[in-house]
């Protein structure tokens, strides 16, 4: 019994690494264990330019409308998790500079899919948080930009994208991804 536990525990944990593995280059895997919220710390100068910003505003990918594209013209890093079935995922970035401006925004793909932008042509849901154009009723924004997403029957794989505004290449920060 204690070896058909160990080698369980193995393949579990060979599947696991395998399957968060075959993300493209500069994408950082994030493991998150449920109940749980990791930190994980990156910077802008370690992004890269996306000059195709047409796949946010596909009605396939709705994550943000072709108006905001001015707040995602700068770097974007990626990170990479796994939500697992009946959960809600909480994604926040946090720059160290409080005046920094900085956009985050989280899509669902299937287990399988490994698909970056700006080559996404579809997902299950999108989300996005930028500088609001105008304030809104009853709420206050400060330098934070969070958004939920989650699953309910199927687990999937979640990339977190934090872009920087037009012409901003670099700036520090905390990204806290806590999974319900």
């Amino acid at each position: 019994m204690r070896k058909l536990s160990l080698a369980l525990f193995l393949l579990l944990v060979s599947y696991s690494s395998t399957a968060l593995a075959e993300w493209p280059e500069g994408v950082t895997t994030v493991k998150v264990e449920k109940g749980t919220t990791v930190e994980v710390k990156g910077n802008l100068d370690t992004g890269k330019l996306i000059e195709d910003l047409t796949f946010a505003s596909r009605s396939s990918v709705a994550c943000f409308p072709g108006t905001q594209n001015e707040r995602f013209r700068g770097n974007h890093v990626f990170f990479a998790t796994r939500i697992p079935p009946q959960s809600i995922m909480k994604i926040t970035v946090v720059p160290d500079d409080t005046s920094a401006d900085m956009s985050i925004y989280a899509y669902e793909i299937g287990t399988t899919n490994f698909t970056l932008p700006p080559d996404l042509a579809q997902c299950v849901t999108c989300e996005a948080e930028h500088k609001w154009d105008r304030p809104k009723k009853g709420k206050t924004q400060d330098h934070t930009r969070t958004v939920s997403v989650n699953a309910i029957k199927n687990p999937y794989n979640v990339v977190i994208g934090v872009a920087g505004p037009k012409d901003v290449k670099s700036g520090a920060f905390t990204l806290k991804i806590e999974l319900q």
